[in-house]
């Protein structure tokens, strides 16, 4: 059975491949397991990522439009899947486990709500749907991984909860000096990083600052990393495979977002020659909060063992996520992707580096708003698309 006709009610019926039983280590968004000894806590980990589906009947996007995203939102889910794992680590932190039945925790209450597909959710598929028409994406088109995450970026802005930066790296190239401004505005604001004297008077009087909490404005707002790739021109490049694989490895790692044309996946970690990946398509009815904001949550985590393909099936055009809580964590990713750059024998998918090359423009010097009043100037700054997959290019 095509995985894209599987329904709420099919899905039941269906056999899933056991997980396999291997002496190769298992890694699932930094953590290693042993598949003969950890197979359980294999599953736990993986039952407990947010995994967010196609649904159906759910109120009509904008008003008139769709009450499913069957067939076009796969995506879509996908970007709500690597979003939702950088919230959990914001909120419930990475070693969290949901377990079937059990009372659950306010935050993660919260956190669910969030993405409940009803038009005034942060990031369900009504507001992703229609904040991607900004992009030039009319409602119902199938996105690719650069789109989704340059409006979860957007989406992100009127968070007020979770308080997260989502930077998204462009020209496969990630700037420190950017990222730290992004993170640490008020420092940047008080003329140079590091200089806490007179911040705390600033903090006062920063647009946005002074809804933050005094703990969190002192140090460093939560990031979220989405870095769009192309490893490749119609299949990945073999010299990427093996960074590819260490990006699952990194503490910091919120995965993969990409697939195989018009099909998407959200990618969690390896075994051997083979990604893991949860997939999005499977029609599942709509949930409806109670009154009391409570989430019927036990669709919205795959309590089957994972789909796995191998590496070489993968299309190279991806967006790779990372979170960083803190500023140490920021620093200890950058020193390891330093690490991983100077392997011999594999390509770096992207470069980092301290500051602004000369021939780069800055996404954020667009002064682009929420409202989208200059997307006709930047003339699709953000996408260039083939067919099928989407290529970088500025």
């Amino acid at each position: 059975m095509d995985a894209a006709t599987l329904t709420y009610d099919t899905l039941r019926f269906v056999e899933f491949e056991d997980f396999p039983e291997t002496s190769e280590p298992v890694w699932i968004l930094g953590k290693e397991y042993n598949a003969l000894t950890e197979k359980d806590e294999i599953l736990s980990d993986v039952t407990s990522r947010l995994w967010f589906t196609y649904r159906k009947n759910f109120p009509p996007i904008g008003g008139t439009g769709p009450t499913s995203d069957t067939g076009w939102g796969c995506m879509l889910r996908c970007g709500q899947m690597i979003l939702g794992e950088a919230l959990v680590c914001r909120h419930l932190g990475r070693d969290w486990r949901w377990a079937k039945g059990q009372k659950q925790r306010e935050e993660y209450i919260s956190l669910l709500n969030a993405f409940i597909d009803k038009k005034d959710s942060y990031y369900s598929i009504h507001q992703i749907a229609q904040m991607g028409v900004g992009e030039g994406k009319p409602i119902g088109q199938w996105y690719g991984p650069n789109t989704v995450a340059q409006v979860l970026k957007k989406l992100a802005v009127f968070d007020t909860w979770s308080k997260v930066v989502v930077h998204v790296a462009m020209d496969n190239t990630v700037v420190i000096e950017e990222i730290k401004r992004l993170c640490m505005p008020w420092l940047d604001a008080a003329g140079a990083y590091g200089e806490s004297e007179g911040v705390g008077e600033l903090n006062g009087c920063l647009e946005g600052a002074c809804a933050m909490a005094e703990e969190e404005t002192a140090l460093w707002r939560p990031l979220v990393l989405l870095i769009p790739l192309r490893l490749g021109l119609s299949d990945i490049n073999d010299a990427y495979i093996d960074t590819l694989k260490q990006c699952f490895m990194l503490p910091q790692s919120l995965g993969v977002i990409g697939g195989k044309p018009n099909s998407a996946h959200y990618f969690i970690g390896y075994v051997g020659e083979e990604l893991i990946y949860l997939d999005p398509h499977t029609t599942q009815p709509a949930v409806e909060p109670s009154e009391d904001s409570q989430v019927p949550d036990e669709t919205y985590h795959c309590q089957h063992p994972p789909c796995r393909m191998h590496i070489c099936e993968l299309d190279p055009s991806i967006a790779a996520g990372f979170f960083c809580r803190t500023e140490d964590e920021f620093d200890d990713w950058c020193m390891r992707i330093r690490r991983l750059s100077c392997n011999r024998g594999t390509l770096p998918m992207f470069e980092l580096v301290d500051s602004q090359p000369s021939h780069m423009v800055s996404v954020d010097t667009l002064n682009l708003t929420p409202d989208f009043s200059d997307s006709d100037r930047l003339e699709r700054f953000f996408d260039s698309e083939d067919e099928e997959f989407e290529i970088l290019s500025l």
